[in-house]
Parts: C-alpha cells; sequence; structure tokens
C-alpha cells in the first residue's frame, strides 16, 4: 500500500516524549475489497462512498477497494469466490440465492422498510390511470416485477389483465419506452429522483405504501468469509454504520462527497435522500418478521419454490452494530 508523505511524517515518524525520542506505533491495515450490486442507488452505494472518503474505513484499520457491479448476480459470484469480502445489493436476494444452494449469509440491514418507488410519465396524475397500461420493470421474477404486481393488487386489479407489466432491463430502457409512451410506469430505486429533476418522470409513490413489512438492501457475506475474517467484517460494518450517521447528521456535506463518485447532481441526491433517508438502518438489526414478510410475497409469486428456515438465512452474532 503507498503512503504519503504527510500520512509517513504523522504515523511513522519519531515523537518526544520525556525529554527521549520515541518509535510511534504503525497499525497495519487489512486490504479488503467491497462490492454494491449498482452504483445508481443512493442508499445502497452512499455509505460505501462516504465512509471511503470521510475515512471510516481507515479508522478501523481497513485499506478498502469499493467496487460497483453490474446487478446482483455478478455480485453473489464475487462473494462466493472470495473476491469481494462483503456485498450490498437488494434484500430478496438472500432468499433467492440460498433456495439456489449459494453459501452466503446476511449480516445486517441496509436499508429498512420499502424505498424503491413507482415513477410514472409527467402527464400521470394518480394511480388510478394506470389501468390497462403498461408497467415497465427489470425483468421477470425481479424485486421491481413482484411490486409492479403489487400496485396492481391494491388498486384491486388482476395483474395478468388489468396492466402489463414489461420487462425492460436497465433504467434508460424504462426511460426509452417511456418517452415512447409503450409504458406509462416503471419501478425504481431513489435513483427516480434524478430521472425527476430531469422532467423524464416523477415519483408517484415509495412502495411502501403498498408491501407489507420489508427490508430493501442488506449487507451479506460468504459463509467462508465468516469463518476466515470475522473480525474484519465487524470492521467494515462498523465503518458503513458510521457513515449512514454522517449521511443523517451531516446531509450536505455528504451530498457533495457522494454526487462527485455517483454522477448525479448535488441536488437530486438530496432528492434521493428525502426518499430514502429515513430508511437507512443504523445498527444493522435485522427484522425476522420482514424477512418471513418477504418470503411469504416471493412465494405467492412463485420467484421461489421452498420455505426455508430464516433462521439459517442471517448471521446473527454481527448486529447491532455499536459506535
Amino acid at each position: 500500500m503507498s503512503i504519503s508523505r504527510r500520512h509517513f511524517l504523522i504515523t511513522g515518524s519519531t515523537v518526544l516524549a520525556a525529554g527521549a525520542l520515541a518509535p510511534a506505533v504503525v497499525r497495519a491495515q487489512a486490504s479488503v475489497k467491497l462490492g454494491t450490486a449498482v452504483l445508481g442507488d443512493y442508499a445502497l452505494a452512499g455509505p460505501f462512498i462516504v465512509a471511503a472518503d470521510k475515512g471510516f474505513f481507515q479508522a478501523e484499520g481497513l485499506n478498502v477497494e469499493f467496487v460497483p457491479f453490474r446487478g446482483g448476480p455478478n455480485l453473489v459470484k464475487a462473494v462466493i469466490a472470495g473476491e469481494v469480502l462483503l456485498g450490498a445489493t437488494g434484500s430478496t436476494d438472500i432468499l433467492v440465492f440460498r433456495e439456489a444452494g449459494m453459501p452466503i449469509k446476511m449480516v445486517a440491514t441496509h436499508t429498512e422498510g420499502n424505498h424503491f418507488t413507482l415513477n410514472v410519465a409527467p402527464d400521470v396524475q394518480a394511480l388510478a390511470e394506470l389501468k390497462g397500461k403498461s408497467i415497465g420493470v427489470t425483468s421477470v421474477g425481479s424485486t421491481t416485477w413482484i411490486f409492479a404486481r403489487m400496485v396492481a393488487k391494491s388498486q384491486g386489479w388482476d395483474p395478468d389483465r388489468d396492466v402489463k407489466v414489461v420487462a425492460l432491463g436497465g433504467l434508460d430502457a424504462q426511460l426509452a419506452a417511456l418517452s415512447r409512451k409503450e409504458i406509462h410506469a416503471y419501478v425504481w430505486g431513489d435513483g427516480g429522483a434524478v430521472t425527476q429533476l430531469a422532467g423524464k418522470s416523477k415519483v408517484l409513490l415509495r412502495m411502501d405504501k403498498v408491501t407489507a413489512r420489508w427490508i430493501s438492501q442488506i449487507q451479506y457475506v460468504s459463509e467462508e468469509g465468516i469463518k476466515k475474517q470475522g473480525d474484519d467484517i465487524r470492521k467494515v460494518m462498523k465503518g458503513l454504520f458510521s457513515a449512514i450517521r454522517f449521511m443523517t447528521d451531516q446531509t450536505a456535506d455528504a451530498a457533495e462527497i457522494i454526487s462527485k463518485k455517483i454522477g448525479w447532481s448535488t441536488e437530486a441526491v438530496l432528492a434521493a435522500h428525502k426518499i430514502s433517508g429515513s430508511l437507512m438502518s443504523h445498527d444493522g438489526t435485522v427484522s425476522l418478521e420482514a424477512l418471513r414478510s418477504m418470503q411469504d410475497t416471493l412465494l405467492e409469486h412463485g420467484v421461489i419454490k421452498k420455505r426455508l428456515p430464516l433462521e439459517e438465512h442471517v448471521a446473527r452474532e454481527f448486529t447491532p452494530v455499536k459506535l
């Protein structure tokens, strides 16, 4: 690891004590790689960005490389392979991936409740206007697909007849279809704040209006990682939750930091904070009741086929995180 001249002078020089020169203690830094399923989500990526920028990881003796991925499946492969120590992703991944036999465990709640948003065309004024229309989602069976169907059910509609749920992929495809009026709404995370500021869509509601108890985002690690790097995992989590505290207490300063990395304007970051800020967990505590509600929903929609014991999905020894 390269050390700046100033850092060397602070940590590696000798200090005067009781009239003599005494060597200062230099603490070795462990190098770890962390990842998120995507970059373009304030609540998901923000704490990683802030923790790195403000030195919260370094204060725990960690040299961290942060790598945003393109989706949950790519991230989980890296975590299982040991290339990434800890990943943060949408919460349904823990239920889906463990059913598929992947040796991972949730270590903390990252974002509580449901921060996903229903984003509509600028001329749509009310949810009732979407009956008979199309709603864009990322893929069939995804979290966004489930939420679109739950929106329909909340209005007493048949999700297979009264609306058309269209799998389109990423945000660019959603916005292109919206501009061509091929869809009239799409489901996304707090990044909906960005497209709303650009006048391309508007946030009609946050999805906790239509879901039962939920967890938006989680932190997880491999079972092998727990065995070999439990202390490093705890240090990473302490850095992340220190960052969440900073984002809560000094939101404007955090927004400046995050905007430079995420590619959004500071105004857009602050708008996303209004959507997700109140939902970010402050100690990582996991609600098994919320996980059970999610499991019930995934079973109802056929995304998972069997009810595995929820206690096996979570490594409870890592929370609550105490700062």
